[in-house]
Parts: C-alpha cells; sequence; structure tokens
C-alpha cells in the first residue's frame, strides 16, 4: 500500500513549486533522472568523506533545476553525516569584497549550517557543542582535564591562517560551558558566526585579536572545516548559488578578484590541500563561458576548467570539475509530472486529478506550442502543471479536457499570443524573471 503524504510535506512542497522555488523538505518526492550526475556527486561526498576534498561547477540554463540539484545534494550530504551550508550570491554577498559583502556571505553561510538532526539550519552551537562533549569525554577516559584535551585536539589549527584565535575562541566556549557562563558562550559563538564587526569588541569579550571579515572568509571556512571533522562528521559541503551575479559584476576589478578567490578555491580543491572541505557552485552557462565577463575570461580558469575535448557525440565526462545539467527527456518529464500528481493528492492514486493520458496531452500541447524550451527550462512547466493541477482542485465541475481545449481558443483568437510565447521560452534561457508563460493562465 503506497504510503500516504503528510498534509505539511505535501502543502510544502506544491506551494514552493507553483512559486517557482525549490521546497526546503520533501525534494525526494519529486527527483527525477539525474542519476548519472548524482553517481558523480555522492563520489566526490564519499572522498571528502575520507579525507579528500571536492568542487564541482553545476552549469545550467535559468530554470533548468540547479537550485533544485544542489538542494538534493545537500540531503545526500546530510545523510552522509556531513555539514553542510549554503547561500545565494547577491550584489551584498560575494567570496571577494572590500565593504563587508565577503563577510555577509560568510554569516549567511553559519546561519544556514546544517546537520542530519537541524536539517533546516542554525546548526553551529550544537556542532561545537558536540566537540565539546567528545572532548569531555576522552578528559574522562584519560582521567584529565578537559581543557587539556581540548587544546590538545586545537593545537594543529595554530599552523593555519587565522588558527591560533581560532583554538581560543573554541577554548572560550569551553570555559563558558564549564563555569556556567553563558554570556562567554554566546560571545563565542558569535565570533563564530562572523557577528563582530570590530577587533576591539572582539578584544574583550574574547581575549583575541582577529575577527572574520572579507580577507579572511575562506581561510575561516577552512579552519571550521577541522572543527567539523573534529566534532565526529564526515566533512563540510558549501553549496553556492547564483554565482552568475559575479558575471553580473560592472565593476572589472571586483569580478576579477572574485574569480581569484575561486581559483585559490578550485586549486586547493584539486589539490586536495583542504581536507574533507567541498564546495558545489551553480551558475549559467554564460557565467562559465562568455571569454569577456565570465569564467573563462580568466586564463587560469579557463585552462582548469575546460570541456574534455574527447567528450563528443553524447560523450560525458563525469569526472571534470564541470557538470552540465542536461535536458529532462520526455519521458523524465511524465515521471517528474506524475510525481507532481502524486504529491498533489497527498499520496492517494484515488485522489488523481489527472489521469496518464492527461498527463501526456499537456506535455504534447507543450512541446507543439513551446518547442523543446520546456526541456530545458522544466521550472516554468512545473509551474504551469502546478497551476493546472490547482484550477481542477478547485472546481471539480470542469474537466481537464475543457481547459486544454480552452487554452488552444485563446491560441485561434490571439495568433500574437502563439508568437509572445515561443519568443519568451527561448529569452527564458538568458532571463531569470521569464517564470510564467502565458500558454498556461488558465
Amino acid at each position: 500500500m503506497t504510503e500516504l503524504i503528510k498534509a505539511k510535506d505535501r502543502d510544502m512542497v506544491i506551494q514552493s513549486l507553483q512559486s517557482g522555488v525549490v521546497p526546503r523538505r520533501g525534494q525526494h518526492l519529486i527527483q527525477v533522472g539525474r542519476a548519472e550526475e548524482i553517481k558523480a556527486l555522492i563520489r566526490d561526498l564519499d572522498r571528502m568523506a575520507d579525507g579528500g576534498s571536492a568542487i564541482r561547477f553545476v552549469i545550467g540554463e535559468y530554470g533548468s533545476g540547479k537550485t533544485f540539484f544542489l538542494s538534493l545534494v545537500r540531503s545526500i550530504a546530510l545523510e552522509k553525516k556531513l555539514v553542510t551550508a549554503h547561500a545565494d550570491l547577491t550584489p551584498d554577498r560575494r567570496l571577494h569584497a572590500t565593504g563587508g559583502q565577503a563577510r555577509a556571505l560568510y554569516a549567511e553561510l553559519m546561519q544556514n549550517l546544517a546537520t542530519r538532526t537541524k536539517p533546516e539550519g542554525g546548526a553551529l552551537p550544537s556542532i561545537v557543542e558536540r566537540f565539546v562533549t567528545l572532548a569531555v569525554t576522552e578528559a574522562r577516559e584519560r582521567d584529565v582535564n578537559p581543557d587539556v584535551v581540548i587544546r590538545e585536539r586545537l593545537s594543529h589549527l595554530s599552523e593555519m591562517v587565522g588558527g591560533y584565535d581560532f583554538a581560543e575562541v573554541i577554548a572560550a566556549y569551553w570555559n563558558g560551558h564549564d563555569s556556567g557562563d553563558e554570556t562567554l558562550k554566546m560571545n563565542a559563538i558569535r565570533w563564530l558566526r562572523g557577528e563582530f564587526t570590530t577587533r576591539t569588541d572582539a578584544r574583550h569579550a574574547l581575549g583575541v585579536r582577529t575577527i572574520v571579515d572579507d580577507a579572511n572568509v575562506y581561510d575561516q571556512l577552512k579552519l571550521f572545516t577541522q572543527l567539523v571533522k573534529l566534532a565526529g562528521y564526515s566533512g563540510f559541503l558549501i553549496c553556492l548559488d547564483e554565482l552568475v551575479n559575479l558575471y553580473k559584476l560592472a565593476n572589472t576589478q571586483a569580478r576579477k578578484s572574485n574569480y581569484e578567490q575561486i581559483l585559490r578555491i578550485l586549486n586547493d580543491c584539486l589539490q586536495g590541500a583542504s581536507v574533507g572541505l567541498g564546495f558545489v557552485m551553480g551558475g549559467t552557462p554564460d557565467f562559465l563561458m562568455d571569454t569577456r565577463r565570465g569564467l573563462y575570461s580568466y586564463a587560469a580558469l579557463q585552462s582548469r576548467l575546460a570541456e574534455n575535448s574527447f567528450a563528443v557525440n553524447g560523450l560525458v565526462d563525469y569526472n571534470s570539475p564541470v557538470l552540465r545539467l542536461g535536458n529532462l527527456s520526455p519521458e523524465d518529464l511524465f515521471v517528474l509530472l506524475s510525481k507532481i500528481r502524486h504529491v498533489f493528492a497527498s499520496g492517494d492514486a484515488a485522489a488523481y486529478l489527472l489521469p496518464d493520458e492527461g498527463i501526456q496531452a499537456f506535455m504534447a500541447h507543450c512541446s507543439q506550442r513551446i518547442g523543446d524550451a520546456y526541456f530545458r527550462t522544466p521550472r516554468n512547466t512545473i509551474k504551469a502543471f502546478v497551476d493546472l493541477l490547482s484550477v481542477l482542485e478547485q472546481n471539480q465541475q470542469i474537466s481537464w479536457k475543457d481547459l486544454v481545449a480552452q487554452i488552444d481558443l485563446k491560441r485561434e483568437a490571439n495568433p500574437d499570443l502563439l508568437r509572445a510565447e515561443s519568443n519568451g521560452a527561448d529569452a527564458g534561457s538568458h532571463a531569470e524573471t521569464d517564470d510564467d508563460l502565458a500558454s498556461f493562465r488558465l
């Protein structure tokens, strides 16, 4: 017997899809295709757990499923006992900056820190607490002071950039834990979150002379990875989406500085210098391949990210740092829409609002009216399909056949609309805001 889907999970998935965004939970309910890409990322996660590092650039058109793919990878990483963090790059959040934008990105990552027991984020205190608990347990076994064990376990961090003060902050957290000083514990967490804005405040609160700022964000992430490993987790996966915002930077020097930071991360990960640390970055083809403004405009990145010259005629190299999200096949899209129908009905096959014949007719309509763009950008198709189901649910006296016929009659009455649809669908590959195709406004 098929298990019913909880109303809370059903509503979360449907509302997200209808808004054109990725649901925070329940991705497994609608996952289809991308099998080889997922296998490649799972190999990366296993390598990170074994003490290696990884980096991937997930490249696809707007609406092709990059954000969903990154979200799915994060959920897999959590199941494999990794810690994850994610953030979207925006004009106010970058990898490199001088006006606080890089620290803002770091703060966003720390806010979205997740573990298997805290998948929604906010896991920083529990990670530090777990490290302290493991140290206390070891101290009892060795019959020594926990402070001694904590210092020993953090001693190797002093060899890394900023490692001494990082270790002092963790030690301060333990002192607050041991003495019941909640203010000291909170100050340590604030420092780790990047919330201190002046060194003077940090020195008064914790006795350290550095803070997280634009210049040391990546070094701080490498230090935090070591803490994650010491706390018993397998590794630390960072997912960065909307890297196209770096491509959009008007200032050439700012764009170049961010690309230099990406090069530094790429070199560290490919050389295995960042133990247990992995990056998955989502961007558009323009962000990667534009030789004037994209990553290919930076010669060192172009040589490292160039496509495998032997991967031609349908062959794909899944070991390359660049992972391109190909089009969904018609079969994959049918399965996807079937799963959405299943979620919409809360897992009850008897409550399906649309038969298989209706899904096929909907797909045929998409293909005839829009062409292959609906394979390249499934977001628009998914939104339209959920809109269709929503209308059917609220107007049960109407047949799905009547709705499709009604759409076609609109086309005949307004031939200019068809041309607008076709142009709009093609523009969806280049314009992020092209989320609603006129052909599905019922």
